[in-house]
């Protein structure tokens, strides 16, 4: 059996990374829809355009490396049920500020799983010498850690909403 190198590594991770994208775009406009605090929906909404974004430069990084993404056959299964567990959540019978609560939390552990990948994606990019690679997936990465952010500013409100429905029963 031959060893895997840390190329065969990187190109797994972009598949693993396209696959997720995809899944986060069939996704995302339920969630959106879900949510009843204008700033969460906004925030859903945009970052569905973002995602979709990003879909296309994950397919100019495998154009860069020759290599295309019709090819990935590798299905994100961490991402599959992170989405699994966000969709759940929405038949939980939660109170709308709960459930915003909790697509915040669902979001954020999507967001997290992104960063950990496009952060580990671009040091092997840089490690193998795929600079414009690199630099592709930078400006992905800058969009994820921008959608963790938006989505803690709205946790401060929407939680606050939340706690206060509690405190009040």
């Amino acid at each position: 059996m031959a060893q895997k190198t840390l190329q065969t590594m990187f190109i797994e991770e972009l598949r693993d990374i396209y696959s997720a994208e995809r899944q986060i775009i069939r996704a995302l406009p339920k969630l959106a829809k879900a949510a009843s605090a204008d700033d969460l929906r906004q925030a859903l909404e945009t970052h569905l355009e973002e995602t979709r974004g990003q879909v296309e430069r994950l397919d100019k990084v495998f154009e860069t490396l020759d290599t295309s993404s019709r090819s990935r056959g590798k299905k994100c299964e961490a991402m599959e049920g992170m989405l699994s567990e966000a969709n759940e959540l929405l038949d939980l019978g939660l109170s709308p500020e709960a459930l915003d609560s909790a697509i915040i939390a669902a979001a954020q552990k999507v967001e997290h799983y992104e960063i950990a990948s496009y952060g580990s994606a671009i040091a092997w990019a840089l490690a193998l010498g795929y600079n414009e690679a690199a630099d592709i997936l930078s400006e992905t990465l800058e969009e994820e850690k921008n959608a963790d952010q938006i989505l803690n500013k709205a946790s401060r409100t929407v939680n606050d909403t939340a706690a206060e429905q509690v405190r009040a029963a």
